[in-house]
């Protein structure tokens, strides 16, 4: 697809300008193919790995649709695409693809999402909206208090499906459903195609195109893997020495949980290495002046957990460490997509302990491959873990930055994910369901 250009895909002047300003003249395969599916106006499921331009794989169509039809029924706060995401900063970045790409067109969109006031929100909602970008949880609270009208939608968009299932919207996502038009388009976008993934769109697509651009659970290949074996004890020192020795400039590194980012972070600072940590206990303020802080190089490690991670979208990210590995598989083929992306080189470290190795040869059979192992002078690989005789291992891992389920077990009494959460800000509900929202 390397000759294609997005004239060929039948874009529009007023797009094909915008896309010309913003430096691009080639789609990506994801784009290359969802485009023109889109703009058929069928449904379509689509998986494609992180970092592929899905976003504008749908972004650029819709713009397309809308901008060529009028609304039936125009009203104030009554959209007529809704884009649903897991995260706020995922949100966040979808509706900068949308004003980027419709700066010529005449269509009004927003963000609606929890951890900040909603009163701008709803006086935003009094007018005209074309475009809605928003997470479940903060939108079912304006359906319910009748500041948005759903009655409109003619495109519905989930974008990261499979993540809104991990973090427990499916429920807030039908109860949205039901307020929508029984005729529309629907478009679902997953990282991969799992049974869950192919239940959710068995109830709601209809004989939908698909798209697979990449196999199940296949890591980036234009990122470079490796491990390093070290001590609990010596993690922290290590990634230090690693960004001082190496000068990175920019770095994201994953730990399992809130407390562990927040610590993580203070120590890297006291080490002399400026350090933010990103999570679903800070703000909506504070998590965006620490991503514009960390893109603009002021900040040169930013420390996360998986669910704040999800949907960031930095250009040419050179390096990400997983300081914990984290107890599902598949999220460190979604941590390692944060670098390597749209063709960008790209390095994904690893510093695991005696009691990750199991974790490390889960993600090794996922990916269908080993995992270099890199060496550094003074750190020493980690010990076995002992036996307790009754096939147990000894010693607990409580005193390791990130805390968190310590069996490896990838789901924790309360239903969520350690060291992730489940509803706008991350905090899973005592009773499994959709957590509690920030207002």
């Amino acid at each position: 697809m390397t000759d294609t250009t997005f004239a060929d895909l039948g874009l529009a002047d007023t797009l094909l300008r915008a896309l010309d300003s913003a430096g691009y003249q080639h789609p990506t395969p994801i784009q290359a193919r969802a485009i023109p599916e889109v703009l058929k106006g069928g449904d379509l499921l689509a998986a494609a790995q992180t970092g592929t331009g899905k976003t504008a794989g749908f972004t650029l169509p819709i713009l397309q649709r809308l901008s060529t039809s009028d609304a039936p029924k125009p009203g104030a706060g009554r959209p007529r695409c809704l884009v649903l995401t897991p995260t706020r900063e995922l949100a966040a970045q979808v509706h900068d693809s949308v004003k980027t790409y419709g700066r010529n067109l005449k269509l009004r969109s927003m963000t609606i999402f929890g951890g900040v006031n909603m009163n701008p929100q709803i006086k935003a909602l009094r007018d005209r909206m074309d475009i809605v970008v928003a997470t479940p949880g903060r939108l079912l609270d304006h359906a319910n208090q009748k500041t948005i009208d759903l009655s409109g939608v003619e495109i519905l968009v989930l974008d990261e499906a499979d993540r809104m299932l991990d973090m427990g919207f499916i429920r807030d996502i039908k109860k949205l459903i039901a307020l929508m038009p029984k005729t529309r388009q629907n478009l679902m976008f997953s990282a991969t195609f799992s049974d869950e993934i192919r239940t959710l769109a068995n109830g709601l697509l209809t004989r939908p195109a698909e798209i697979d651009i990449a196999p199940r659970n296949t890591a980036a290949e234009s990122v470079q893997q490796s491990v390093h074996l070290v001590e609990t004890s010596q993690k922290r020192e290590l990634l230090s020495h690693l960004i001082r020795t190496n000068n990175w400039e920019q770095v994201l590194v994953f730990t399992r949980t809130k407390h562990g980012a927040n610590r993580l972070a203070e120590k890297l600072s006291k080490d002399g290495v400026r350090s933010e940590a990103i999570h679903g206990n800070k703000s909506q303020a504070a998590r965006t002046k620490a991503l514009k802080q960390f893109k603009s190089g002021q900040v040169p490690v930013l420390v996360a957990t998986d669910i704040a991670a999800r949907g960031l979208d930095i250009d040419q990210l050179p390096q990400v460490v997983n300081f914990e590995l984290p107890n599902v598989p598949e999220d460190y083929v979604h941590r390692i997509g944060r670098t390597g992306r749209a063709g960008s080189a790209g390095a994904a470290l690893s510093l695991v302990d005696g009691e990750e190795i199991k974790l490390l040869k889960g993600i090794e059979r996922l990916i269908q491959r080993p995992i270099d192992r890199i060496e550094t002078e003074g750190f020493a690989a980690p010990k076995p873990a002992a036996n307790d005789g009754n096939g147990n291992r000894r010693g607990g891992r409580g005193g390791k930055p990130g805390g968190g389920a310590r069996n490896g077990a990838p789901r924790n009494a309360r239903g969520g994910k350690p060291g992730g959460g489940r509803g706008d800000n991350g905090r899973p509900s005592s009773n499994g369901n959709r957590a509690a929202r920030s207002r």
